[in-house]
C-alpha cells in the first residue's frame, strides 16, 4: 500500500477532543515547524544546494578590472622629461573552453550530492517524527503508570486500615499489620518514582515538540504495516532515505574520480583585454601623447607534461574514497535490513505481549477477587491478598507498557521502510517544506552580489515553559 497520505492521523482533525487536549497530529505538526534538529537539517541542505552554482561558476566567463595610480616620486638617472604620474586601467575577460571534463564532472557530483542531501533531509524528518511518537507515548505510559501506582497505594491504605481494625478485635495479628504497612510504604515509594519518570517524559516531550503536553489523547491505529518481514525489507530497500543517500554519494564519488583524472589533461581558454594608460598631463616629452590604449585577444592552451606524480596520486586517492563509499553503501544496506527486521520483530513481539498481558490482567483481577473472598472465610492470609494486589498491579503496568512499545515499534518499522516522513503524514500547518524550491532558486544564480537575508532562528524556544510536575488529571 502506498502511503501517499498518512492515514494514521487523517481522521484526527475531525475527531472531537476535549478543550486544551493535544493529539498526535498536533504534536507532529509542531515538531515539523519548530524542531531545531529539523530546521538545522533544512539549513544544511540549503548549504549543499549552493555546491551546484559553485561548481558551475568554473564554466562561466570571468571578467576583472584593474585600476592603478602611480606617482613617480624619484627615479635615479631619469630624464627630467619623464612623466610624474600615471593612471593605468585594464579590463580582462576569460572564457574556459575545455578543462578535461573536470568542470562537467564537478557539476554532476554537486547535483548528485544535492539528491543525497534531500534524502538525508527525509531521514532527518523521519527521525524527528520517531522521537515525537516515542515522547508522546512515553508521556501517556508514564501518566498511566502514575495512575495505577496511586490507585494501588490508595487500595493498600484501605487494606491497612481494615487490617488494623481487625487486629483491634483480635481477628488478625500484628504481623498482618506490619505486612500491610510495609507494602503501603513500598507503594508510596513507587508512586514517587513513577512521578519522577512522568516529569522526565514530559520534559522530553517539551524538548522534542516545543510545548508542554496537555491531556494527550490516545493515538489512532497505525495503517500500512507490512504483513511479512520480507515485504518490510523490500519496501525499505526501495524507500529508506539513508540507503538512497548512500547510493547517491557513491555516484558522486565516481564523478570525483573523473574530476581528479582531469588533472592530466590539457585545458583551453580564450581571453581578451583592453588597457588604457594616462600620464594625467605630466608627460613632458614634446609631441608625446599623455594617453595610450591597447587591446589584445587570444587562445591559451595549457598542456601538463610533468607534475611530479600529483594527478596520479589525486586520482588514486579519489578511487580509494570511491571504494570506501561503495563499502559504506553496503554497510548502510546491512544496517537498514537489520533495523527493519528488528523493528518488525519488536512490533510483533509487543503485539503478542499485549494479548498475553491482557489475559494476565483479567486473570489477576479474578485471582484478587477470589483471594479476598477466601480471606473472609479464613482460607487466605493478608499476605496472600497483598501478593495478589501486587500481581494485579504488575500485570496492568506490563499491559500499558506493551501498548506503548507496540505503537513505537510499529512507527519505527514504518520509519525504517521510508514511510514515516512529512510527505506521508499529511500534516496541517501550511505547505510542507520542499527542498527542491530552494535548489531551483539558486542553481542558476550567476550574480556575484545576490545574497539572502541574514539567518534567524526558526525553531521554537522552550525557555519560557514551566517546569513539569508529576500530577495526573483524573479521567
Amino acid at each position: 500500500m502506498r502511503l501517499s497520505r498518512f492515514t494514521l492521523l487523517a481522521g484526527m482533525a475531525l475527531a472531537a477532543t476535549p478543550a486544551l487536549a493535544d493529539d498526535l497530529r498536533e504534536a507532529l505538526t509542531l515538531a515539523y515547524t519548530g524542531n531545531p534538529q529539523l530546521q538545522a537539517a533544512r539549513a544544511q541542505q540549503r548549504a549543499v544546494d549552493e555546491g551546484v552554482p559553485i561548481a558551475r561558476s568554473a564554466s562561466l566567463p570571468s571578467v576583472s578590472g584593474t585600476a592603478t595610480y602611480t606617482e613617480f616620486l624619484h627615479t635615479s638617472g631619469s630624464s627630467p622629461l619623464a612623466p610624474d604620474r600615471n593612471l593605468a586601467l585594464s579590463v580582462d575577460l576569460g572564457v574556459p573552453i575545455y578543462a578535461g571534463g573536470a568542470i562537467k564532472n564537478s557539476l554532476r557530483a554537486a547535483r548528485t550530492r544535492v539528491s543525497a542531501g534531500q534524502a538525508d533531509l527525509r531521514a532527518a524528518e523521519s527521525g524527528v517524527f520517531s522521537q515525537v511518537v516515542a515522547a508522546y507515548m512515553d508521556v501517556i505510559l508514564a501518566e498511566a503508570v502514575v495512575g495505577l501506582n496511586r490507585s494501588n497505594a490508595k487500595q493498600l491504605g484501605v487494606n491497612l486500615q481494615a487490617t488494623r481494625d481487625r487486629f483491634e478485635i483480635g481477628d488478625l495479628t500484628r504481623t498482618d499489620v506490619a505486612q500491610s504497612q510495609s507494602r503501603l510504604a513500598l507503594a508510596n515509594g513507587q508512586v514517587r518514582s513513577s512521578e519522577a519518570q512522568l516529569i522526565s517524559a514530559r520534559e522530553r516531550y517539551i524538548q522534542v515538540v516545543g510545548k508542554a503536553p496537555v491531556a494527550l489523547q490516545p493515538p489512532p491505529p497505525l495503517p500500512g504495516l507490512p504483513a511479512t518481514v520480507e515485504d518490510a525489507v523490500q519496501t525499505a530497500l526501495d524507500n529508506n532515505p539513508d540507503l538512497i543517500a548512500a547510493h547517491q554519494r557513491s555516484k558522486a564519488a565516481e564523478f570525483d574520480t573523473a574530476v581528479a583524472g582531469a588533472g592530466r589533461l590539457p585545458t583551453v581558454s580564450i581571453f581578451t583585454g583592453a588597457d588604457r594608460g594616462d600620464y594625467l598631463g605630466s608627460n613632458n616629452v614634446p609631441g608625446a601623447a599623455n594617453i595610450s590604449t591597447s587591446a589584445v585577444a587570444g587562445v591559451r592552451a595549457s598542456i601538463p607534461l610533468f607534475q611530479g606524480g600529483l594527478p596520479a596520486a589525486q586520482r588514486r586517492q579519489a578511487q580509494a574514497r570511491e571504494g570506501a563509499q561503495l563499502e559504506q553503501e553496503i554497510a548502510i544496506e546491512r544496517e537498514v535490513i537489520a533495523a527493519t527486521r528488528s523493528a518488525f520483530a519488536s512490533w510483533q513481539s509487543a503485539n503478542f505481549l499485549i494479548t498475553s498481558s491482557q489475559t494476565a490482567v483479567d486473570a489477576a483481577a479474578l485471582s484478587l477477587e477470589g483471594v479476598r473472598a477466601e480471606n473472609t472465610v479464613g482460607n487466605r492470609t493478608i499476605l496472600d491478598i497483598l501478593n495478589a494486589e501486587q500481581e494485579y498491579l504488575n500485570a496492568q503496568v506490563q499491559l500499558v507498557t506493551a501498548k506503548r512499545n507496540a505503537y513505537v515499534a510499529g512507527f519505527n518499522l514504518l520509519s525504517a521502510m521510508g514511510k514515516a516522513e512529512a510527505r506521508d503524514l499529511g500534516l496541517d500547518g501550511g505547505l510542507l517544506y520542499d527542498p527542491a524550491v530552494n535548489y531551483d532558486r539558486v542553481k542558476n544564480v550567476i550574480w556575484d552580489w545576490q545574497s539572502d537575508p541574514a539567518p534567524k532562528p526558526q525553531s521554537t524556544r522552550t525557555v519560557d515553559t514551566k517546569a513539569q510536575d508529576g500530577s495526573v488529571t483524573a479521567q
